[in-house]
């Protein structure tokens, strides 16, 4: 079956369907079989819970709102908080974690941090999902906490309406944050004629907000703006950005962790992450700052795509320090 037909067949049973039933399980490539694929998940030993288990991508929302709502810690002056998103990162990467010593995920959870399997498509494998496992669905249901089927954003290439509107704006309008900030390097976000945020930009630019939309041109410029900010004096309290090198490397030649380009492109992720975690913590105001750092997916991948049905799509992570 092609990743276009499949596609296809999640959009339109998502439509036609009112209920959710559980799928068979089936026979993937031979490369990339579901009892592989569990097996390898199930053997990483620092998730608190299963693939059973799993909670929604949408509890991030959540997460971040708890943390500028909740008091500020003995000895903190400004609550600041960042997700730092792998596009396109399957779950089952994260068995290759010990093999970079510098990367963010292993110094989150050597530093405290708590990690969950999580799950896009709007309900958890091994019922049929609600909506599309792609990059526009998965990132807005993260920062709206809303699965996005149920205001229109079925799929890349549709304009979110302003009747629910992100937290990197609600938290600055509602004053509860100062600033806040999205990077990325796909023009696919707030860029194009129907990126998804673009009624979004418009309207924190003509309500005079301070929510900055930064693109880069690739992953090293938008790893840069990052750095940028992190080094100013008053950074945004909260960044949002999304790291591509799964998602670009899965497209072109295979989201599976039997591709050693795909194993690659993790390694690249969490070099990344961990440079953007030490401009953190290298921050002169650091010691007076109450930071919350997240690391999560929008989707994985099967083949060479993402959008459709399968376990290796649907799973996701967070890590939470």
């Amino acid at each position: 079956m092609s990743i276009s037909f499949q596609n296809s067949l999640v959009s339109f049973l998502t439509k036609c369907f009112a209920v959710s039933c559980p799928l068979k399980e089936m026979k993937s490539n031979k490369a990339d079989t579901i009892i592989d694929y569990k097996n390898k998940v199930n053997s990483i030993d620092f998730f608190k819970n299963t693939i059973e288990t799993a909670i929604p991508q949408t509890e991030l929302y959540k997460y971040i709102d708890d943390h500028f709502s909740s008091p500020l810690k003995e000895g903190k002056t400004k609550k600041k908080a960042i997700i730092i998103g792998y596009d396109g990162c399957r779950v089952d990467a994260l068995s290759f974690m010990n093999e970079v010593p510098n990367g963010g995920i292993k110094y989150l959870l050597n530093t405290g941090a708590d990690a969950n399997l999580s799950y896009c498509g709007g309900i958890n494998y091994p019922y049929f999902n609600k909506q599309e496992t792609s990059t526009a669905p998965g990132w807005c249901s993260i920062i709206t906490g809303i699965w996005a089927y149920k205001f229109g954003i079925v799929s890349n290439d549709i304009r979110k309406d302003n009747s629910h509107l992100t937290n990197l704006t609600t938290l600055v309008e509602s004053g509860t944050i100062d600033s806040s900030s999205f990077y990325t390097s796909w023009d696919g976000h707030f860029e194009t004629k129907n990126s998804t945020y673009i009624n979004e930009k418009k309207y924190t630019k003509d309500k005079n907000l301070n929510v900055n939309f930064v693109l880069g041109k690739n992953d090293t410029e938008l790893c840069d703006n990052v750095l940028k900010d992190l080094n100013s004096k008053e950074c945004s309290d909260y960044i949002f950005a999304i790291i591509e090198h799964t998602d670009h490397c899965g497209h072109e030649s295979g989201f599976s962790t039997k591709n050693p380009k795909y194993v690659e492109a993790y390694k690249s992720c969490e070099i990344d992450g961990r440079k953007i975690i030490d401009a953190i913590e290298s921050r002169d105001t650091y010691d007076t700052e109450d930071w919350l750092i997240l690391i999560t997916s929008d989707h994985g991948g099967f083949k060479n795509g993402h959008g459709a049905f399968t376990i290796q799509e649907r799973m996701t992570f967070v890590i939470k320090r």
